[in-house]
């Protein structure tokens, strides 16, 4: 009851600057929706920590990681995919808090990198995908990232192929703002290594940024949250310039205590950031990788597979080390 309270509220409070907003904007905030952020029950930091009460370095990382809130990804691996996003969403809103998820199953995932390859198996079946993705929010408060790396993977693809990426892009956005009211939607926008501001803006408006609330920076990579704060100001004033808006963003601070070191695959030394909040330059700083899941077979995770939550790495993220 306390929550619809204040969905009524804001919904009622915001009415007016819906009416003067772009078409992108939705009515309501889902961060005044809810009492804070939430913290995934099931992640791989607590499902190690719980399978492993008796290892010395569970405290740390359930402490330092485990209990800090973090987005949780949804792809092939999920299941039935309207079912699973209501079911978390769900349980996220039964306890007042507010959920990051991450949307990462586009067609041809990962096509010049290759460490994270996959995805939906043509158009029209990740069209199918999100809209079931978007449907199981529906109007409950969430925050989504929507397929990381999708608008900083051209290198090797051709023009037809980023067409049909931003296409897929657009029409993901067109259903989240049909049926997901109460969800702010980020586009990816890669890190301030990988691209330029002016192409990350340029890729950003053609792929449908005015459909999106913002974009996100940082995700599962390592640069500082000021280099991101700048690189965020830097594609703004890119939109504005060419554009004529511009939007919010949001950092990935889950693995960016120590800056980065020029290495994206697991690179030794690294440390965690700060915690989930709002604010710090960006409109919030969040977990969106968890610190100690591999990114592949490489560096420190060599042996690994993407995904694979490793308690070595994440006990030295927590030192730095």
């Amino acid at each position: 009851m306390r929550r619809r309270l204040r969905v009524l509220m804001a919904a009622l409070c915001a009415l007016p600057l819906a009416l003067a907003a772009a078409p992108s904007a939705h009515a309501a905030d889902p961060t005044t929706m809810t009492s804070g952020f939430y913290v995934d029950p099931n992640s791989t930091a607590k499902q190690w920590v719980a399978a492993n009460p008796g290892d010395g370095r569970a405290p740390a990382i359930s402490a330092a990681i485990a209990n800090t809130p973090m987005a949780r990804w949804f792809g092939a691996w999920s299941g039935t995919i309207g079912t699973a996003t209501g079911s978390y969403v769900g349980a996220a809103d039964y306890a007042d808090k507010l959920p990051v998820l991450v949307a990462y199953n586009i067609y041809n995932r990962d096509y010049c990198g290759g460490h994270s390859a996959g995805g939906a198996s043509s158009p029209s079946a990740y069209a199918n995908w999100i809209a079931q993705f978007a449907g199981g929010i529906a109007s409950r408060p969430a925050v989504v990232i929507l397929e990381p790396d999708s608008l900083a993977d051209y290198g090797c693809m051709s023009q037809a192929q980023i067409d049909e990426r931003e296409a897929m892009l657009t029409g993901a956005l067109a259903q989240f703002s049909r049926q997901a009211p109460n969800t702010w939607v980020y586009m990816d926008a890669g890190n301030p290594g990988w691209a330029s501001a002016a192409t990350m803006a340029r890729r950003l408006h053609e792929g449908g940024l005015r459909q999106a609330h913002g974009f996100s920076l940082n995700v599962s990579n390592y640069f500082t949250t000021a280099e991101n704060t700048a690189f965020g100001n830097a594609v703004n004033a890119e939109l504005s310039a060419r554009y004529g808006y511009t939007k919010p963003f949001v950092v990935d601070t889950s693995r960016n205590g120590n800056g980065s070191n020029g290495q994206w695959c697991n690179p030794a030394g690294r440390r965690i950031g700060t915690p989930t909040r709002t604010g710090g330059g960006a409109e919030m700083l969040l977990w969106i990788k968890t610190p100690g899941e591999s990114d592949g077979n490489c560096g420190v995770g060599t042996g690994s597979t993407a995904g694979q939550f490793l308690p070595e790495v994440a006990y030295k993220m927590i030192y730095g080390y």
